[in-house]
C-alpha cells in the first residue's frame, strides 16, 4: 500500500510541475527542455519506489 501512495503521490508531483511550467512566461524551447527534464526525473522516481533502481 506505501509503494502505491508514493506512486500516486510522485505522479500528482509530476503532473502538477508540468502545470506551473506551462504558466512560465518563458520561451517554447526552455519550456519543452523543462518539461523532458521533469518527465525523466518522475519516470526516475517511480522506478525507484518500484524497486528497479
Amino acid at each position: 500500500m506505501s509503494v502505491l501512495i508514493s506512486v500516486l503521490i510522485t505522479f500528482l508531483v509530476v503532473v502538477l510541475v508540468l502545470y506551473l511550467v506551462q504558466r512560465l512566461p518563458v520561451e517554447a524551447r526552455i519550456k519543452q527542455i523543462i518539461q523532458i527534464v521533469v518527465i525523466i526525473v518522475g519516470i526516475i522516481a517511480l522506478l525507484r519506489f518500484l524497486g528497479v533502481f
